[in-house]
């Protein structure tokens, strides 16, 4: 498959653009589904793909207040806009030369999610909006956002295989902080999914108490905190950046300041967003670090290329 030169060229000028500006829409949409959520507007447009049976707009309707509507169909809206972005990730990543595999299913993972998301969106409508969809909803999004992260170091990687820069327990820590962070944000959809923001009055709530479900929820941030101090004491002697580091126990400082005064004010709508905003934070700082601990060499060959590419056009300059 062939395209013209002008826009591959545009295509790989803009290649990392492209890779930040998914990791952005990614974390960006969990935000604006929050505002879905705390405004009652999930069932603003009650059927899907459709807004309303035979319109795929908001249309005037008795029962269903204009806000709410709007604020459903725009949530819908980014995702196509997200899409596109990942689609041009796709193209960037194909017809660059020369074409990498792993950057390639990297972008591929971006746009497969964004169809993934759209039918999981079009569920939880249909289902009523039950709080274990929205959960699966949330926690895709933060999923896609880690690949994200990974897609903007692969552009500046190598090929071969990822070989770690500190001792292997320290990488064998990382697991298992990253473990504790997927359970940790889970734990946050729990008490979205039994406080007062779960939606409507008439959405269905997760029956446990918010109270509990927020003590575990803070016991697991606590234990992901005393993970990172560790981190941070073993990191030291090794030949790895200091600034991811530095950037995620600032997010997770500010993420867990923010939480506690969200509890203790009422959990108004403004921080509940706030809070899922710093949670998409919380998920890029730690793949920065994750991505930071270890590297790619470039192959001997790809070294080749480059210089052979570089020879080329030169000489047509």
């Amino acid at each position: 498959m062939s395209a013209p030169s002008w826009f591959t060229t545009f295509l790989r000028t803009f290649q990392r653009a492209f890779a930040i500006a998914v990791v952005i829409a990614q974390g960006g949409i969990a935000v604006t589904g929050s505002i879905v959520r705390v405004t009652g507007s999930g069932l603003g447009c009650p059927t899907w793909p459709q807004c309303f049976e035979g319109s795929l707009v908001p249309v005037e309707h008795p029962e269903v207040a204009s806000l709410h509507q709007w604020v459903e169909f725009g949530n819908r809206t980014l995702t196509g806009v997200v899409g596109v972005i990942a689609g041009l990730c796709v193209l960037a990543a194909w017809f660059n030369r020369p074409r990498r595999k792993r950057v390639v299913v990297l972008a591929l993972v971006q746009f497969g999610g964004v169809v993934l998301q759209a039918v999981i969106g079009g569920f939880t409508v249909l289902t009523g909006l039950l709080w274990w969809t929205v959960s699966v909803h949330f926690l895709v999004s933060m999923v896609l956002v880690w690949f994200a992260v990974l897609l903007v170091a692969a552009l500046g990687e190598g090929d071969e295989p990822a070989r770690p820069r500190v001792p292997r327990p320290l990488m064998a820590l990382q697991v298992v902080q990253a473990v504790v962070l997927g359970l940790l944000l889970l734990a946050g959809t729990f008490v979205t999914a039994a406080g007062p923001h779960a939606g409507d009055a008439a959405t269905p709530r997760l029956d446990v108490p918010v109270d509990t479900l927020s003590q575990l929820h803070a016991d697991l941030l606590f234990l992901f905190l005393g993970m990172l101090i560790a981190l941070g004491f073993a990191l030291r002697g090794h030949p790895v950046p200091r600034r991811p580091y530095t950037a995620l126990v600032a997010v997770v400082l500010a993420q867990g300041a923010l939480g506690m005064v969200q509890y203790w004010t009422g959990v108004p709508e403004v921080l509940v967003s706030l809070h899922v905003l710093g949670a998409g934070a919380v998920v890029v700082a730690t793949a920065a670090l994750w991505v930071s601990t270890r590297e790619r060499p470039h192959r001997v060959d790809e070294g080749l290329r480059s210089h052979t590419a570089g020879s080329s056009v030169a000489s047509h300059v």
